[in-house]
């Protein structure tokens, strides 16, 4: 049969071959038409590279078909050992000739898909850059585990009655506990790893809607000055319930908005708020609330349970959630926290309502709240003890006495 070979320099060799001949052979008959040694030349069937083993009716070579020659990019058994070395660092002294080398090989191939998927997808792409980049952190790993290793046998020949060497035995003993522990997260628990998303949900306050930042660590619920704004509820701010919140960060506190109606799901709630001068959280929905309306947070259906399960409201996915909110959470906390932490030795100082700056209107203003919390059902021992816990405020003291 007679085949058409078509050169790099586009030279064109008709020549006439038996079907069953190997290509190695084929290759002889091209270097004494072309000059071009053997081992130079690569050739090409339908796009694929012809291997000297192989046969040309079993790649499928027929008469009249066209074959393409080209140089080939496999180092010449002088220069491949320079070629195809490494630098000190681990990089490939000559990264195109590496790639193709390891390209070229497809037994490599399959084997470096198999023990690093990661390096092979590299080698088939065209970034020789992160090739290198690659190959230097192969090269430092290698090296390290090689330093570890001799660490460790040189710790097993060590004098067993030496106190430094003993310490060090007993380093690498509870580091290797602590690296099988993180092996073991990684495969049984790897979400582990993963960012905890806040819990949020759609709520409307006043009618505005908003995403409320369910914490159920925060002992009220809070707004800030900006969000009651916009939701047409500063008008209702009782500034006599005005002071600073200390703990895991400061707040101002700016006072109390005693009630308005939030929508959860299709239902209205009475809600109160705390409302503070923190412009980093917007809404955040306490354990007041959520006592108060028997909330359940239901994490296998991730749904918020309001009024006993009445109502059921589903935690917003990430994408649902404002980039903006996923900070806030942390500015949430802060203000919250400072709040939950005034029983257990922070302080919050309390303004004097206005027109009440005499010792008399203290002391009547005291009373009273005495006697609306003993209205409640609570012991005058208990309710003046809350009361002090809570440097005078009424609100947070009736939290204590019904929390405890």
């Amino acid at each position: 049969m007679k085949i058409t070979v078509m050169t790099a320099d586009e030279q064109i060799i008709t020549l006439d071959v038996d079907r069953d001949e190997s290509v190695e052979n084929l290759k002889a008959l091209l270097e004494v038409e072309t000059r071009v040694p053997l081992q130079q030349q690569q050739l090409l069937f339908d796009g694929k590279e012809m291997r000297n083993s192989e046969k040309l009716s079993a790649i499928g070579v027929n008469d009249g078909d066209l074959v393409m020659m080209v140089p080939s990019t496999v180092p010449s058994s002088r220069t491949a050992a320079n070629d195809l070395g490494f630098n000190p660092d681990g990089s490939a002294v000559n990264p195109s000739a590496f790639q193709q080398h390891i390209r070229n090989d497809a037994d490599m191939m399959a084997q470096l898909f198999r023990s690093d998927p990661e390096l092979a997808q590299v080698v088939l792409g065209n970034d020789l850059n992160l090739l290198q980049d690659l190959l230097r952190a192969r090269h430092r790993h290698i090296a390290e585990r090689r330093r570890q290793e001799e660490e460790e046998l040189a710790l097993l020949h060590a004098d067993p009655f030496d106190v430094e060497a003993q310490k060090k035995i007993e380093a690498a003993i509870r580091q290797k506990g602590i690296d099988e522990n993180w092996a073991a997260a990684l495969e049984h628990n790897p979400e582990a790893f993963a960012r905890v998303v806040m819990l949020y949900v759609d709520m409307e306050v006043n009618g505005v809607p908003l995403k409320a930042f369910v914490d159920s660590g925060a002992q009220s619920t809070i707004i800030s000055k900006s969000c009651a704004e916009r939701c047409g509820l500063l008008r209702l701010l009782d500034t006599r319930y005005k002071g600073i919140a200390m703990g895991v960060g400061q707040s101002e506190i700016l006072g109390r908005i005693h009630v308005a109606p939030i929508k959860i799901g299709n239902n209205f709630y009475p809600c109160s708020f705390m409302v503070l001068d923190q412009p980093n959280m917007e809404f955040l929905f306490g354990l007041d609330m959520l006592r108060k309306h028997q909330c359940m947070i239901d994490l296998k259906d991730n749904v918020l349970r309001v009024g006993g399960g009445e109502v059921a409201v589903p935690f917003l996915q990430e994408k649902d959630i404002p980039s903006r909110f996923l900070d806030e959470g942390k500015f949430a906390k802060e203000a919250s926290s400072s709040e939950a932490q005034v029983p257990s030795g922070s302080e919050q100082r309390n303004e004097t309502p206005t027109g009440g700056s005499s010792g008399s209107s203290q002391g009547q203003d005291f009373e009273a709240k005495v006697t609306r919390l003993i209205e409640l059902g609570f012991d005058r021992e208990a309710v003046v003890q809350a009361l002090k816990l809570s440097s005078g405020n009424e609100d947070q003291a009736a939290g204590f006495l019904f929390g405890g």
